[in-house]
């Protein structure tokens, strides 16, 4: 069967991780054909727009896409390509995995640990309003009126909405996740002693959904800034963590730490109709077109879109081969190297190649 799959290479190193995968990929005989979009900052001058019509619309058509890192400035310029396409797209839940690997530098060993989190509100909905603008102002006053509260007169806002319909979706997705994978435990992060009626809302709906799962998967809830403890303490404890968006983009990294570092984080976003995979590291422009960058986590971002699509084996035999190459620990980028200042280390596409063989033993 052949699959036709939106291909965004993205920019910095995306270009570089971005053809490792495919080489990847196709090495494992999944008949894929690449539908190649443009999008980020490299393309700002061509298209005027860093996410043109074009690649949402080959993405909405295909319903399958996988892209490289793209740059999001911080504090100014253009926001955020990733979480547009993923509002856009209503991708309302993210799924980063958190996997431990034999080889890989931690100090921590047998991770496996899943993160779901919402992807289109809390803080990260983009309502924001500018110092000193107009509308800001005419906001503090609303609230000065109503919620009795005195904000400085020179203070930029955002606003955090979490609805039911939202937390809903979210929580089912990590018990049907849940169900689906084997896992024992849901557990339902927030920050309900003090945002009782955002963050209180989204636990009470948690609990709601919970008990449809009654007798088949476990549920907790845990505050944030305690999860992070408990996370570093003992992550053996957990196994699927749902979280509104902003926890979710922040613990996430936090267990990531645990397996080693963003390189060998892979992730996903998916929706009702959608899904667009994608690793969670940034595009670190400094090391564009050097060849040196660890390609893991677009690997086995690949890996989650192959189970997705329906070519489970296919993508047992990648991770399989992803694996035993950091194992083996010879043909790995310098990052998953013992010293990171090892002569031995190879670039992106040897370690491709390495990954390649590996497949086709």
């Amino acid at each position: 069967m052949n699959h036709r799959i939106t291909l965004i290479p993205g920019d910095g190193i995306g270009p570089e991780i971005t053809d490792a995968m495919v080489r990847c990929v196709e090495a494992t005989g999944v008949d894929v054909s690449w539908d190649r979009q443009e999008a980020g900052s490299d393309v700002i001058a061509k298209y005027n727009t860093p996410l043109s019509d074009a690649v949402l619309d080959s993405i909405r058509k295909n319903r399958v896409a996988i892209k490289g890192p793209i740059v999001t400035p911080v504090g100014s310029g253009f926001r955020s390509v990733n979480v547009a396409m993923r509002q856009k797209l209503d991708l309302y839940a993210c799924l980063r995995p958190c996997k431990s690997y034999e080889g890989v530098k931690s100090n921590y060993r047998n991770i496996d640990l899943v993160i779901v989190r919402e992807n289109t509100e809390d803080l990260y909905a983009g309502i924001e309003f500018e110092k000193s603008s107009r509308e800001t102002k005419e906001l503090i006053d609303v609230i000065s009126k109503y919620a009795k509260k005195n904000i400085s007169i020179d203070s930029a806002i955002s606003i955090k909405p979490i609805s039911v319909r939202a937390s809903k979706r979210i929580v089912k997705f990590a018990f049907d996740y849940a169900l689906e994978n084997n896992r024992r435990k849901v557990t339902a992060v927030h920050k309900a002693n003090i945002m009782k009626h955002t963050d209180g809302l989204f636990l009470e709906v948690a609990r709601d959904v919970a008990k449809g799962y009654e007798g088949r998967v476990e549920f907790e809830d845990r505050i944030v800034d305690n999860m992070c403890m408990q996370l570093v303490q003992k992550p053996e404890l957990y196994d699927v963590i749902v979280l509104p968006n902003l926890y979710g983009d922040i613990v996430s990294d936090l267990c990531a730490g645990l397996v080693g570092g963003l390189g060998v984080a892979p992730g996903a976003n998916l929706g009702d109709k959608i899904a667009l995979f994608e690793p969670t590291h940034g595009s670190a422009p400094k090391y564009k077109g050097q060849n040196k960058v660890n390609p893991t986590a677009m690997i086995l971002s690949a890996v989650l879109m192959l189970h997705h699509i329906g070519e489970g084996d296919a993508a047992d035999r990648l991770e399989k081969a992803v694996a035993a190459v950091i194992k083996e620990g010879k043909f790995v980028t310098y990052d998953l190297k013992p010293d990171r200042n090892d002569p031995t280390a190879v670039g992106t596409s040897e370690m491709a190649d390495a990954i390649v063989k590996r497949i086709k033993k």
